[in-house]
């Protein structure tokens, strides 16, 4: 069959849209993606799980298609991109910390809160995970780590961020502070671990310090102190206006007043007693007494200790596993949470203006779904390209320059695309040739591979 410019209009790609839709967005693009990472044999040991959110500038009122139980509900939710005036979809990916190659993907009603996605995805990996013959390991943020949660995770095996709400973990920290065994893992980290048993749960439990963080802690808690002082000034400037029934009354304002301060507390504090006499104006000397009425004054310092004790939380995370570390090292632990990154990168890939439009201007929510599929299978074919890149670039030991001009192995595949800004081709009569095509392009090109040098027309090196 003939191709023709016309057959890719707006009608036809809104048709694709709705098959895509009918056939089950989140089952095709699994079908591929499994499918490619069988070919590129992509290790999918470490699984990682996050969700980010899009927003859509359209209206979006419920309509007839909203009956329909699958389809998602662009509504009003939790902005990640702080556009909270805009409705939105919440769409969830799952990659493998092998080239951060997306292996599942799910869009969902824009106020999903996260804590319920990745239940649901826990627990749809629990029959996936059992089934297969090669360990799988399921890395995540704190979302993952909730009450709700703990009952799929006790069949799988996962590696997430405690969060920082659990008493627990802040006694953890405070403990681990304050015996001081930190063993060094580089010139950053340092960590302690403990068995822990928490929510129904044997796990594993790695306090981790690292001193970018102190750094950083120590520089944002003066601006805290200073913004938590003038505060907690003006308020005790009101207090001190006040007049008590009784001195009861008037410590009863104080405690309430000191319990809502983090950084400071009293330092000193005085009672004055009020006669109040009946009548207006100067009272005689033999005036009887109406009532006594109680004032309080009182200043404050920093709490040094609670300070120190929120430069060391901030200071220190929390990670927890139930893997074994027979199968994982303490080290590993660090190294495969901070691979977490190869989610959020995909995630800036998808909302790149470079790759993608700014703005998605489509009505039905239908469509949205399986558009946010479409381009997630972008991304598949990106983050293979990329992979198999650099998988290349290590085999021969080459490098090429970045944007600063200094030699690199391991540049992104959006760098090697811009290189390719400015090659135009020329067609002379029956002769095709290339303007702009250098050395370095060729260069790139091979390192590539694959259908990209038939494409350029490079022979293949023996």
């Amino acid at each position: 069959m003939t191709f023709q410019a016309s057959h890719f209009n707006r009608h036809k790609l809104g048709r694709t849209l709705d098959q895509c839709f009918e056939f089950g967005c989140e089952s095709l693009f699994s079908l591929v993606s499994g499918q490619a990472c069988e070919i590129e044999q992509v290790d999918k040991t470490f699984e990682s799980l996050d969700t980010t959110s899009h927003s859509l500038t359209g209206e979006y009122a419920f309509d007839d298609e909203d009956s329909d139980e699958n389809v998602i509900k662009i509504t009003h939710g939790h902005s990640k991109a702080h556009r909270p005036d805009l409705k939105q979809v919440v769409q969830e990916i799952i990659v493998s910390q092998d080239g951060g190659i997306p292996l599942a993907c799910k869009n969902w009603d824009g106020n999903s809160a996260d804590t319920a996605i990745f239940k649901a995805r826990s627990e749809a990996l629990v029959d996936e995970f059992k089934k297969s013959q090669a360990p799988k390991y399921l890395v995540a943020d704190c979302k993952l780590y909730h009450k709700s949660n703990a009952e799929f995770l006790t069949k799988i095996q996962f590696l997430t961020l405690v969060p920082s709400t659990i008493s627990l973990e802040k006694s953890s920290i405070r403990t681990a502070m304050a015996a001081n065994q930190w063993v060094n893992i580089d010139d950053n980290y340092q960590y302690v671990v403990e068995e822990v048993e928490h929510m129904g749960i044997k796990q594993r439990w790695m306090i981790i310090y690292s001193k970018v963080a102190n750094s950083r802690a120590q520089k944002s808690i003066v601006r805290q102190v200073e913004r938590a002082h003038t505060g907690i000034k003006k308020d005790l400037f009101h207090l001190q206006a006040q007049r008590f029934a009784c001195q009861t009354d008037a410590q009863r304002a104080l405690d309430k007043l000191a319990k809502k301060m983090k950084h400071h507390q009293i330092a000193t504090q005085q009672f004055i007693k009020h006669k109040v006499y009946e009548g207006k104006g100067r009272p005689k000397k033999d005036a009887p007494v109406k009532n006594i009425e109680w004032q309080i004054t009182a200043e404050i310092e920093e709490n040094e200790s609670a300070i120190k004790q929120i430069v060391e939380q901030k200071s220190c995370f929390v990670l927890a596993t139930n893997i074994d570390k027979k199968s994982l090292s303490h080290e590993g632990l660090l190294k495969h949470y901070k691979a977490q990154s190869e989610v959020e990168k995909g995630f800036r890939f998808l909302k790149d203006p470079l790759f993608f439009v700014s703005s998605l201007f489509i009505k039905k929510p239908s469509r949205i779904d399986a558009l946010l599929m479409v381009m997630t299978l972008s991304l598949l074919v990106y983050s293979i390209a990329q992979r198999r890149m650099r998988a290349n670039m290590k085999k021969e030991k080459a490098t090429i320059a970045n944007q600063i001009n200094k030699e690199i192995p391991n540049p992104t595949l959006r760098w090697v695309f811009q290189c390719f800004e400015g090659i135009n081709l020329l067609q002379q009569g029956d002769k095709i040739s290339l303007d702009g095509f250098d050395e370095f392009r060729e260069k790139i090109i091979r390192l590539i591979g694959g259908h990209a040098l038939h494409l350029y027309k490079i022979q293949k090196v023996a």
